[in-house]
């Protein structure tokens, strides 16, 4: 009897155990990566790659992963196939499950990897939704791991309660690690989001003042204020959000031991500084690296049946 279709739409997907296997698997294919050691586990499977939005570290990162796998990957610019436009989304699964043998997907509607997942009979993974961002929160993961357990930990986000922060919300509920978010009102993360949480067992607790939020973290992280598709809203939202700029001063309130990081790309100057951004507390870089490795781990998982967190 087939395995059903595993898929990576949300940071719910996967068990606590299946995180933790995915992070070790990671690190193990980081050490091969740096060392040269070479590892074609997925020859002769191709990977399409569904963008709507654009980016620099989804692209390379799957791209090059796919490729040192011993795969290869397809680029859809949003012009290629207007998925949802010229072709209803359960129709662009059905034919890719029929070319390929795993489909990622960078778009502006979570509606849209929902819904390929749905139809396709190939494994999708959802590299940026508006609603999770679950490779990111992976990336965050393994970094949290390179430097201690995840259960206890405490990440604190600052700022917009968006899909970077949905997706590390869930991360925590379901590894045990505690979340706060520090952010105006009116941007709190999605009541579904909290709710998820809740069954998992997970905490969201929300502070108005950062230099409160931040007081007992372990993991301060940030994002841009106004996401791709938010333009209209950028100056309203720089005033709302202001005060929840990670710099110098707010870490004079959270232990010396705490690391910051973000997704990336940053506005430097505007929800991180420069200073703090480039600085030896800063783990951004790190986690962008990681983007490579823990998604390898995720394409051998689900297109190359390897075994995770048995």
């Amino acid at each position: 009897m087939m395995k059903p279709v595993r898929h990576l739409v949300s940071m719910s997907d996967f068990s606590e155990e299946e995180i933790n296997g995915l992070i070790d698997l990671a690190r193990k294919l980081r050490v091969e990566w740096r060392s040269g050691i070479p590892r074609h586990t997925l020859a002769s499977k191709t990977l399409a790659m569904v963008f709507e939005k654009p980016s620099l570290r989804t692209r390379v990162t799957f791209e090059s992963g796919m490729t040192q796998l011993g795969g290869h990957a397809i680029y859809l610019a949003p012009g290629d196939i207007q998925i949802g436009k010229r072709e209803p989304v359960a129709d662009v699964a059905r034919n890719l499950s029929r070319w390929v043998q795993g489909i990622m997907a960078r778009t502006y509607s979570h509606d849209t990897v929902a819904g390929l997942a749905e139809h396709a009979a190939v494994p999708v993974i959802n590299a940026l939704s508006d609603l999770e961002h679950p490779c990111q929160a992976l990336a965050l993961a393994m970094a949290i791991r390179d430097r201690r357990e995840l259960r206890g930990t405490h990440v604190v986000f600052v700022g917009d309660g968006n899909n970077v922060a949905h997706s590390i919300m869930l991360l925590c509920a379901i590894t045990g690690m505690r979340f706060t978010i520090s952010c105006p009102a009116g941007y709190e993360p999605s009541e579904v989001i909290r709710e998820k949480c809740r069954e998992l067992r997970g905490t969201c607790a929300i502070v108005d003042e950062p230099e409160t939020a931040v007081r007992d973290a372990d993991v301060i992280y940030t994002d841009v204020w106004a996401s791709m598709g938010q333009e209209a809203e950028t100056e309203t939202r720089r005033a709302a959000f202001s005060r929840y700029q990670v710099n110098e001063a707010l870490l004079r309130s959270a232990p010396e031991h705490a690391v910051v990081s973000h997704c990336l790309p940053a506005h430097r100057g505007e929800e991180i500084t420069s200073e703090v951004l480039d600085s030896a507390r800063c783990i951004a870089f790190d986690e962008a690296e990681n983007r490579l490795h823990v998604q390898k781990a995720v394409l051998l998982f689900l297109l190359g049946g390897e075994s995770v967190g048995d």
